[in-house]
């Protein structure tokens, strides 16, 4: 893995907690997980970083840089709050100082990869740029769905990103159903092909209810060796 790894989604509610707090969970060394802005969550309220620390069940370097009470967009939270916005350089700042001296740094974005945080339209890709300029390795993984429409978001993810010059390690499927459907099957072997990027697992649905050694274990199960664990596509079944 990279040093840095900015994980981005196909949309909101994909799965991008869940799949960060797997790849802290198992992964060897010191971690630092950074939430640059957390919306929708009250000054007191626990938000994402909770989320993976309750999951997760071990310890790892936690930063939120930026809290909106409102669950909009970044930049539109930070415009109505009247809370300063989140620059792209600060970020960078920040992901840098951690990576010296950790083994793996998680980065996780709000929403989409182009959802903007700031007046200027910066988005999580600028963040991972401006992290780049600094001579840090940088790369994202893609967390997507499973089911039909699928395709599409993932494609448009992987062209920005392509694009931008960002490489996409590989992409985790955020929630596999108990059941699933001809398109989520015939899915497992479209996304790579259309994200030109390999699927690096699939977290089961519900996987978010085992806290702990629990989910360290389902974590293990459900993410490849290339993010530190034993998954295969044959797993599935």
């Amino acid at each position: 893995m990279s040093t840095v790894l900015f994980v981005t989604g196909t949309g909101t509610e994909v799965g991008k907690t869940v799949v960060t707090a797997a790849v802290a969970g198992i992964a060897p060394g010191r971690v630092a997980v950074v939430k640059p802005g957390q919306t929708g969550v009250a000054p007191d309220e626990p938000g994402d970083l909770a989320e993976i620390a309750r999951l997760t069940g071990r310890q790892f370097t936690a930063l939120e840089l930026a809290r909106y009470p409102e669950p909009l967009a970044p930049d539109t939270a930070a415009r109505r709050s009247g809370l300063p916005y989140l620059s792209p350089a600060a970020v960078a700042s920040a992901v840098a100082s951690l990576a010296a001296d950790h083994d793996l740094v998680l980065v996780e974005g709000a929403g989409g990869l182009l959802v903007r945080y700031d007046e200027h339209g910066h988005t999580l890709a600028d963040m991972a740029t401006a992290t780049a300029a600094l001579g840090v390795p940088v790369a994202f993984l893609l967390v997507t769905t499973a089911g039909l429409g699928t395709l599409n978001s993932t494609a448009l993810t992987a062209e920005a990103l392509a694009a931008r010059n960002l490489p996409l390690t590989g992409l985790v499927i955020g929630s596999w159903p108990a059941a699933p459907d001809l398109a989520s099957r015939c899915n497992l072997s479209d996304l790579p092909t259309v994200a030109d990027a390999p699927l690096l697992g699939a977290l089961p649905a519900g996987a978010a209810g085992k806290p702990g050694e629990p989910f360290r274990t389902l974590a293990a199960a459900s993410l490849a060796p290339a993010l530190g664990g034993t998954w295969t596509e044959a797993s599935l079944g």
